[in-house]
């Protein structure tokens, strides 16, 4: 296969899309519609400025990306599946070691379509979260930064619609149209799953999105790409190249917050440093609180029938299936899950096989821990005496197991007028919110920062600080 991209099509590609002239036509009447959307419901301010912006020409190792300025509405949006795997073979579930399909078995697609959808769905709709960003952006790097992951979650929709316009017929073509249709928090119609109809509406929930709901993307992606489906394997597979940076992006971006607050509080020997115009640790805290609570529900249910059956066909692995230490068809397999019994925790045995989507979420968790622990890194080393923590994974949640339970961050089972009665000491208030909103002014000019976040400590692809990456 040649790795390289064609962008000499109106659709760039790699999957030879010009050999199939009824599917290219399906995707070029699509085109507009996504172009329409991108201008009602993408960034809503500098659609008319150059952005240093990377755009994928390979979907090799080396040499993937080409960065350059462009416009927004003249970035080209394309289709790209990574190298195929010679004999590649299913690697879960009742049918492993089986050939995988490059083609929809019949019996699988309506679960397959419907994976796809909930994938798709998501994409547009953090677009729609960040649309206003853009007015109130710290800095031209953090800006750029902005409408790179703008321009990426566009093109990982275009993703998704290929599979459904190319393997699920007029119900693909009618998914695809639907998939511009809702909107993130519209009461009519709103995305499908509830993280993505949260507002994202000041810079600090945007950072914490792309630390914890874009980490969500990863584990998401990564089950995917183990699927016996090999077109969605393949085309997860490139998606999670790009979404690295999208993660890079809030661990680097709260760790400047926590080292900017150090400054201050260093600065003027007092915890107190709001006055200061910088967020303070316990916001902080809260807003980790809220933004982790809020992803661990995207795992759905721990236990799945769905997630089941969905593992058994094949269809949505584990991230990293390989490395688990089992037999990979889960029919003997044990695992537990911690239940909520007369106000204590109890260890419940399951079959495995009903568990999947919580031995996604552990790994999940494992993987959020590691950059909280690389904030803590910012605090010891500037002498503060604080640490910052994952609430407990009962804490606050809507979907599955817990969400008839109180539980405070440390895991204390409450009753409902309890934890009324402390709740504003774990998630943002209004008045919380009113303060971080009230920092977020714009800065616009080369290299500067806004007050309550500290520069990065290297640039975009050898750039300096101080480049232009947006021209103003």
């Amino acid at each position: 296969m040649n790795t390289s991209i064609d962008y000499s099509e109106k659709i760039p590609n790699n999957v030879d899309l010009v050999s199939d002239r009824r599917l290219q036509r399906a995707l070029e009447s699509w085109q507009p519609r996504f172009a329409s959307w991108w201008s009602e419901m993408g960034p809503a301010s500098f659609q008319d400025k150059e952005i240093y912006l990377r755009t994928a020409i390979d979907v090799g190792q080396q040499g993937w990306a080409h960065f350059s300025h462009v416009k927004l509405p003249d970035y080209r949006w394309g289709i790209f599946l990574s190298e195929p795997e010679t004999d590649r073979r299913i690697g879960f579930g009742e049918l492993k070691g089986q050939p995988v399909w490059q083609e929809v078995p019949g019996e699988f697609r309506t679960e397959l379509r419907r994976l796809i959808v909930v994938q798709g769905d998501t994409e547009p709709a953090s677009v729609e979260q960040q649309r206003y960003l853009s007015q109130t952006a710290p800095s031209l790097y953090d800006l750029r930064n902005l409408f790179q992951i703008n321009v990426e979650e566009g093109r990982h929709l275009w993703a998704m619609v290929y599979l459904l316009h190319a393997y699920f017929g007029r119900d693909g073509r009618d998914e695809a149209d639907a998939l511009l249709e809702r909107n993130s928090g519209d009461p009519d119609h709103p995305r499908i799953l509830g993280a993505f109809n949260e507002k994202t509406s000041d810079w600090l929930s945007y950072l914490l999105f792309t630390y914890f709901t874009d980490r969500d993307g990863k584990y998401q992606l990564g089950a995917l790409k183990e699927s016996a489906f090999d077109p969605l394997s393949r085309t997860c597979e490139f998606m999670l190249k790009e979404e690295a940076h999208h993660m890079f992006v809030g661990a680097s971006g709260i760790g400047r917050v926590i080292q900017r607050t150090c400054d201050v509080m260093n600065e003027h020997n007092t915890d107190d440093v709001r006055k200061y115009g910088v967020i303070d640790l316990e916001t902080l805290q809260k807003y980790v609180n809220f933004h982790f609570s809020v992803s661990l529900d995207l795992f759905g249910s721990e236990t799945s029938t769905n997630a089941a059956n969905y593992y058994s066909a094949g269809l949505k692995g584990r991230f990293a299936e390989d490395s688990y230490q089992d037999d990979h068809v889960l029919i003997e397999e044990e695992d537990f899950i911690i239940e909520a019994k007369d106000g204590l925790w109890s260890k419940t045995p399951k079959p495995a096989i009903t568990v999947v989507n919580q031995q996604l979420r552990r790994s999940y968790i494992d993987d959020c821990a590691k950059g909280v622990r690389r904030w803590n890194r910012i605090l010891d080393q500037n002498g503060v005496d604080f640490q910052l923590k994952l609430p407990h994974e009962a804490f606050h949640r809507q979907v599955g197991l817990y969400q008839e339970e109180f539980v405070t961050p440390e895991g204390t089972i409450t009753s409902q007028d309890e934890w009324n009665d402390v709740a504003s000491n774990f998630l943002p208030t209004d008045s919380d919110r009113d303060f971080v909103l009230s920092l977020m002014q714009p800065v616009y000019e080369q290299g500067q920062m806004a007050s309550w976040i500290s520069p990065p400590t290297t640039g975009i692809h050898t750039q300096g600080i101080d480049y232009d990456y947006v021209r103003l």
